[in-house]
């Protein structure tokens, strides 16, 4: 797995990088099962052609939905993809063990599937949605 963002084997940080908390592997499932998932998209809630711009510390991705129900983007940005490419969403995560499945929300790093490749950008700090004109 190849990660933008890399802390000790026994913490995760949990936050933007202006409030980042960090705390034993162990406390993540209550945190994580309390998070308010307001402050984000489903990109299986999206419609076909829709577009998503990500922000991170150092990168700027751009995904446009090309399969909602399976997660499927085309996306551009950050180290691994100056070019557009073919990728799924599996959700995003702390870097760990939990992921909100096809899901992209400010705080967590976004875990994109490439073939055999799992691809963990940095935390997200602005997402943008740019719904396809009808």
């Amino acid at each position: 797995m190849r990660d933008e963002n890399k802390t000790s084997s026994n913490q995760s940080s949990v936050g933007s990088p202006q409030t980042r908390l960090f705390c034993s592997r162990t406390a993540l499932l209550d945190i994580w099962s309390n998070h308010d998932w307001t402050h984000g998209v489903q990109i299986d809630k999206l419609e076909t052609l829709d577009r998503v711009v990500v922000k991170t510390a150092n990168s700027l991705y751009e995904l446009t939905v090309l399969v909602p129900s399976t997660g499927e983007v085309l996306v551009r940005g950050g180290n691994y993809f100056p070019d557009a490419a073919t990728v799924y969403v599996a959700g995003s995560s702390l870097g760990g063990s939990f992921l909100k499945h096809r899901g992209i929300y400010a705080g967590f790093q976004i875990e994109l599937v490439q073939g055999r490749d799992t691809i963990l950008t940095g935390v997200a700090q602005k997402i943008d949605v740019l719904p396809t004109p009808k």
